[in-house]
């Protein structure tokens, strides 16, 4: 037998090394040294654990978690030599503990595997991305809250299928997308409770004979439950397939968001102006300012939607339990959070910078017939049915069209040639903003209501 090894930790079973290139291509060390950090803070539970149980010594345990934490001070210096022939983030920091401490660094590993290792290290590292990101959610959010209360006053077109529908308030439009927000929030703090379930001590699949204490290692962890079957524990991954599925939803909510921003920002509308510093100019056209946050925001929607969909085939053709695919969950679950946290980051850095053009605004809201529903409701509150009014202002609207005047820009004896219950109370609900205040209810477009919004929005952030 030869007596050359790819990897001592498992290299005893076979008689020849690994070919180079299945070396590289099975290593995992490239991607998942970013788990560095949660790999040490569990060894370290780990390592304290099976002191409490009396399988190491208090002074094996001390040097262990003395040469954690050297070794870690060693990568964040950029000092650690990164081995592909160990595989991954787990064997190369063991090796390197062995190497500081000698035989008390391959006890580490008892009652452990690196399948329920890296399970718990995923779970420790996405349970601090999810932190991250809902920080990022809420100052995004704070910044909505700051543009609506300045502007609640100003006036917008609503749009159903792109077209002019009814005015609202600029502030009403924003506070949409808070609300979007705080259900993408929602969907994350939950998910982070089934997130936050500890693996370690499913050990390879089975369990451990060793007399490990599994409620020590979750207090130490900061886990809130203990994973209650060693298969599941170390085999799926559906807590990363929910978080890209709650990640998808926050970037569909980000690139609709996005789109209609490129759209605000161009010549056609020009309703806002976007700082300088989020954009770009072209090489070709010195005109040009493009909207390239929004845009690219929206384009990274997709890579979002990937992972999820990529982490979902992934596991379905998968037996219990570990099995060599799971090495392929973390690039796209990397990506996804790091997608994610940079895009609601970029979001939180402009929103507050966005700049309405107030009169581009209200003259858009003007064009359209945007105050026709109104027009229709006046002559329901006068007594008509509500089908006979509404073919009613369809007849005014067509001769608007024809005449190339808005409702409120008609005379009184204009609109009463469509209906004689038309009087000169008509002109207070024609205007744009009679339509808005007359929508003056919970959840409605009127200014008041857009203010009583920020309020409930604010006291939500506060409680969090």
């Amino acid at each position: 037998m030869s007596a050359e090894k790819t990897n001592q930790s498992w290299g005893g079973r076979f008689s020849e090394p690994v070919d180079a290139f299945v070396a590289r291509f099975t290593a995992s060390v490239d991607f998942d040294k970013r788990l560095y950090r949660h790999d040490i803070m569990g060894s370290i539970a780990h390592a304290t654990m099976l002191e409490q149980a009396g399988v190491l010594s208090i002074a094996e345990r001390d040097a262990i978690i003395d040469g954690l934490t050297q070794i870690q001070a060693e990568i964040e210096a950029g000092q650690f030599d990164w081995r592909v022939d160990l595989e991954d983030v787990h064997m190369n920091i063991e090796a390197r503990l062995t190497d500081r401490i000698g035989i008390t660094g391959k006890k580490l590993h008892t009652g452990r595997s690196r399948n329920d290792q890296v399970a718990t290290d995923i779970r420790l590292w996405l349970r601090d991305e999810i932190d991250v990101i809902i920080k990022e959610i809420t100052r995004l959010q704070e910044g909505l809250l700051e543009q609506a209360e300045q502007h609640a006053d100003v006036i917008m077109p609503g749009f159903t299928h792109l077209q002019t529908a009814q005015p609202v308030s600029f502030g009403h439009h924003l506070l949409a997308w808070f609300e979007m927000l705080s259900r993408d929030h929602e969907r994350l703090v939950d998910c982070r409770k089934r997130v936050n379930r500890m693996p370690l001590g499913s050990a390879a699949l089975a369990g451990t004979t060793y007399p490990i204490q599994r409620e020590i290692t979750c207090r130490l962890l900061g886990f809130e439950a203990i994973g209650g079957n060693s298969l599941d524990g170390v085999s799926d991954r559906d807590f990363a397939i929910e978080f890209c599925a709650a990640a998808s939803l926050a970037m569909m909510h980000l690139s609709r968001f996005s789109e209609e921003l490129v759209l605000w920002t161009s010549a056609q509308f020009n309703f806002i102006e976007l700082p300088d510093r989020f954009c770009t100019g072209s090489s070709i056209m010195p005109q040009k300012k493009n909207p390239d946050v929004p845009e690219l925001v929206r384009g990274k929607s997709g890579r979002v939607f990937g992972a999820l969909t990529g982490l979902l085939t992934l596991m379905k053709g998968q037996p219990l339990a570990y099995n060599k695919d799971n090495q392929e969950d973390k690039e796209p679950l990397f990506d996804a959070a790091d997608t994610l946290r940079d895009s609601l980051r970029a979001f939180a850095d402009m929103v507050p910078a966005l700049k309405p053009r107030v009169e581009v605004m209200r003259e858009a809201a003007r064009r359209g017939f945007s105050t026709a529903t109104d027009l229709a409701d006046y002559l329901v509150r006068k007594g008509l049915p509500f089908r006979d009014c509404h073919e009613i202002v369809g007849h005014a609207v067509k001769y608007g069209v024809a005449t190339g005047k808005d409702l409120a820009e008609m005379s009184l004896d204009e609109l009463r040639q469509f209906s004689d219950q038309i009087g000169d109370d008509v002109f207070a609900v024609l205007t744009l903003e009679g339509s808005v205040n007359a929508r003056d209810h919970i959840g409605g477009t009127a200014p008041a209501q857009v203010r009583a919004a920020v309020a409930r929005g604010k006291a939500l952030l506060a409680a969090r």
